[in-house]
């Protein structure tokens, strides 16, 4: 593999060196997306660090029922999944508490980074666009943000008026994989200075189908829906807006193994109960199985103003407030409630030149409260806060553009039982560089040193966890981490030849994981501990796009990590290789055609007691046709088949990889119409 890795990031390289210069009537240039989530909202193609940005039909087409499945494409970005309603992004690695997902710069405040199993609450079915930072942003966002960031962009407040007062989308989607259904409306009114925004959603899936026996995958439904309300004044210097969301979802919580653990002195016992799910035939609307039902109010407070003071070009603040609880179910019998009550806020000051200087100062500042009730309550009640100052300032030399940047947080977890509260505090630095040395040509580099706080459930988790199969054992004694990471990377962003290679090496000390313990303690169950050890992470991304002919383009990727720690043994849940091609074929003016086909290998590099995947291709395929009526609405009729080999394939960055595969073939259509 490492051999395919080399020879393609290679190619990429030579076929830079070797293409000739194009005419200025054949350059093909790429899309030109400013990057809401960095400093100076800069173009993706200016920064000196790898993006991703997926906008427009191209997230239309790939949009699936979960963040992790629709940004798992991307190279250096796959998906940790914990069934069809649960689906995490793992950039480079790293995933969890350490991959921060926004809602347009303010943190979603959800359960998702303290559990495997839990759903993010990213709408996803009406965003505008998707960024991905890869690597850290502690800088901007915090410990949280050590390996990356997502940002997701919606138009829940209204930042312009709407031409001719309204604006309006739908759209319509089902599979044939899990008979999906699901359905998004959104409207924006305009008049004077105001703009109001109405959004609603729907989606219903049922177990889905997967390759040989058992046809389809027990308990694997999910059921979400959505609405929301936003207004927004808009003036001729930025727009203040509020809006108020909604959601509830419920899923089935797959491989979830209920038992009774206890303790005899310091040596934890589990017995099962017989709560696996294997055997049972049941009626969907009843959903008998393991399941969570998760509903979250939420109030987001956007705005930004241009010159509000002298000497500042711009202020940007964001505000969040959120009430999330969830409930794991059995039948009609809760077993746990988990409570989280957070707000956010933050606020982002654009100063003019200072000898040549351009900075962004800001603030930062969160309240997480976190209670889990029954059975299975692992983690005591507690009571984060967080607060942070940041500068990141730019230098524009000639074909040289330097960043530098610093941030300081504090924190403070309060235990609401009988336990040491901690105190912990954090400095993260960066420099980064990028420099045109000639036209639609660019190398970048940065290098970083990052700290992350703890979390709650890493210092104090003590008890069984089913939805993971593990009693979970935290330590009040842990340290920050901190990460030295180097990035050096190349990209080439005009021409009939594009590309973006990413080199990247991640040394993390005191790196916080969960270790077994050393002992069975029964009943399926592991006994792990949050531990700390120097670890590494290296690896590299290659992407590159051909222009064959006018119509016709060849793209090929490839991304690869290892994560070892540095006194031996590797990480958990490390992505495999990857390696594919895609033919994107424009068949008519309106018509296009895309090709799909990657493979991703075996993996064996393996940590103690942990089992490999097999490697597997996939082959997906698909068509779009676009549309205008002499009503004046835009239209786009899209068809993607999914692993048309049919073949079987597990993530092996997934917790229950063991047990759960991916579907299996697929037929996603779908409508979108645009006013």
């Amino acid at each position: 593999m490492n051999k395919v890795c080399h020879s393609l990031a290679g190619a990429v390289a030579l076929a830079s060196l070797c293409a000739a210069p194009t005419h200025a009537s054949e350059v093909l240039s790429l899309p030109d997306t400013r990057v809401s989530a960095t400093a100076y909202q800069r173009h993706a193609a200016e920064l000196s660090s790898a993006v991703e940005v997926l906008q427009g039909d191209a997230l239309v087409r790939r949009r699936a029922a979960t963040l992790g499945d629709t940004l798992a494409g991307l190279p250096g970005v796959q998906s940790s999944g914990f069934g069809p309603g649960v689906g995490r992004p793992v950039i480079r690695g790293l995933d969890g508490p350490r991959v921060r997902v926004l809602s347009d710069g303010a943190d979603l405040l959800d359960a998702s980074v303290s559990s495997p199993d839990h759903a993010s609450t990213g709408e996803l079915q009406l965003l505008e666009r998707i960024e991905v930072l890869k690597g850290p942003a502690t800088l901007m966002y915090g410990g949280g943000a050590i390996g990356g960031v997502v940002n997701l962009i919606d138009r829940r407040v209204p930042t312009y008026l709407p031409e001719d007062g309204l604006e309006a989308d739908l759209e319509l989607r089902g599979n044939t994989v899990a008979d999906e259904k699901a359905g998004a409306f959104g409207l924006t009114a305009g008049a004077g200075q105001l703009a109001l925004r109405l959004e609603g959603s729907r989606l219903e899936a049922d177990e889905y189908r997967i390759p040989g026996s058992p046809s389809r995958q027990d308990g694997a439904f999910n059921e979400a829906d959505s609405a929301a309300l936003g207004l927004s004044w808009i003036g001729e210097r930025g727009y203040l807006g509020l809006a108020y969301s909604e959601q509830n979802r419920e899923y089935g919580l797959l491989a979830h193994e209920h038992a009774d653990c206890h303790t005899h002195g310091p040596v934890w016992h589990c017995g099962g109960h017989g709560h696996g799910h294997g055997d049972h035939d049941h009626d969907h609307e009843d959903h008998d199985d393991a399941r969570i039902d998760m509903r979250q109010r939420r109030w987001d407070l956007r705005g930004e103003y241009r010159e509000p003071l002298a000497g500042f070009e711009k202020l940007r603040v964001r505000l969040a407030n959120t009430d999330y609880q969830h409930r794991e179910m059995e039948g009609s019998e809760v077993g746990t409630r988990f409570d989280n009550r957070g707000q956010e806020m933050r606020a982002e000051l654009t100063h003019r030149p200072i000898a040549g200087w351009r900075g962004v100062l800001g603030g930062q500042s969160s309240r997480r409260d976190f209670a889990a009730l029954g059975e299975e309550a692992y983690v005591p009640a507690t009571l984060t806060s967080n607060h942070a100052l940041f500068l990141v300032e730019e230098l524009q030399s000639g074909a040289w553009r330097h960043e530098l940047g610093l941030r300081h947080e504090w924190q403070d977890v309060q235990v609401k039982r009988s336990a040491a509260d901690s105190r912990h505090r954090g400095t993260s630095i960066a420099f980064g560089s990028t420099w045109q040395f000639t036209e639609g040509y660019a190398l970048f580099g940065n290098l970083s040193r990052s700290q992350r706080l703890p979390t709650a459930e890493e210092l104090y988790a003590r008890g069984p966890h089913a939805a993971t199969r593990t009693v979970e054992l935290g330590n009040a004694r842990l340290d920050e981490e901190t990460g030295y990471n180097l990035e050096l990377g190349l990209r080439k962003t005009a021409g009939r030849l594009t590309y973006s290679l990413s080199l990247f090496r991640n040394q993390v000390d005191d790196f916080i994981h969960a270790a077994d313990a050393g002992y069975d303690p029964g009943g399926d169950y592991r006994v792990v501990e949050y531990r700390q050890d120097d670890a590494v992470l290296r690896g590299f991304e290659a992407s590159a796009a051909l222009a064959l002919s006018d119509r016709l383009e060849l793209g090929l990727f490839a991304d690869s990590v290892r994560g070892r720690l540095r006194d031996g043994g590797n990480l958990e849940r490390i992505p495999a290789d990857r390696y594919g091609l895609r033919l994107n074929r424009q068949i008519t003016s309106a018509l296009d055609g895309e090709l799909e086909a990657y493979r991703v290998e075996r993996q064996d590099r393996l940590a103690e007691h942990e089992t490999g995947t097999d490697g597997y291709t996939m082959l997906n395929a698909g068509l779009s046709f676009r549309g205008f009526s002499e009503a004046g609405v835009d239209y786009l009729i899209y068809a993607r088949a999914g692993n048309l080999l049919n073949d079987k394939a597990r993530q092996h960055s997934s917790f229950i990889k063991d047990d759960v595969l991916l579907p299996g073939r697929n037929l996603t259509l779908g409508v979108r119409f645009s006013l």
